[in-house]
């Protein structure tokens, strides 16, 4: 399946978020791209920090949002 994995910043006074990067990534499930995902987040070279990540399938639907510290897998 493919799937786009979105960094992003969210800005506290209004919870807007701002995009830092979009990846695509090949996994068979879900589960593998959270994985991936977030393998990614504490490694990938960004200009910011992200203050969290969202999978989305191949049609642009939200499957997986996360940021640290989140119960959430």
């Amino acid at each position: 399946m493919m799937f786009t994995i979105e960094f992003f910043r969210i800005r506290e006074k209004d919870n807007a978020h701002a995009m830092l990067d979009r990846i695509t990534h090949i996994a068979s499930d879900l589960e593998s791209a959270k994985v991936k995902a977030k393998s990614l987040f504490d490694t990938l070279n960004l200009p910011q920090n992200p203050d969290g990540l969202r999978i989305l399938d191949q049609d642009g639907h939200e499957m997986f949002f996360w940021t640290p510290g989140t119960d959430n897998c």
